[in-house]
């Protein structure tokens, strides 16, 4: 693709608003039609990583009040956990979440579709820009009064 330069103080005076909405909306596009080919939603990888992450550590309560606040599509998490649990993807243990072989295995595949759309994402822009570009998007959130720290 080809990408048009222009001079800074043209760029400088672009709405910042119109550029990240624009970026978010093909970002999460991409992610969730690279999911949709596992036949997952974006809360399915939410939980499927998360639970992998920090095995047994997990409950659907906890977990679902951590997720909630990424959740723009009013998801019914139990259903969520319910389809997991019904694909043999997800097991229950005393409240506590485990992954299934099978569970892994879906994980790691979506892991890779997800990965190749951040690679996508990233072409042309080395490490450092993109480091900037998170940092200045983070400064700009704290600037209107909203949680710059990491996820």
């Amino acid at each position: 693709m080809d990408f048009k330069h222009y001079p800074q103080e043209q760029v400088a005076a672009q709405a910042i608003g119109y550029w990240s909405r624009e970026a978010a909306n093909l970002v999460i596009t991409s992610l969730r039609t690279a999911l949709a080919e596992e036949d997952l939603t974006q809360p399915h990888w939410w939980i499927l990583n998360h639970v992998a992450g920090a095995p047994g550590a997990w409950t659907r309560t906890a977990l679902t009040g951590k997720l909630t606040r990424f959740d723009d599509q009013n998801t019914d998490f139990e259903a969520v956990y319910d389809d997991l649990t019904d694909r043999g993807w997800l097991t229950t243990t005393s409240g506590a979440l485990a992954l299934t072989v099978e569970g892994e295995a879906g994980r790691l595949r979506a892991h890779d579709r997800n990965a190749a759309v951040h690679t996508r994402i990233r072409q042309g822009i080395d490490t450092p820009a993109y480091a900037a570009t998170i940092d200045t998007l983070r400064r700009m959130v704290a600037n209107l009064g909203g949680n710059p720290d990491l996820p």
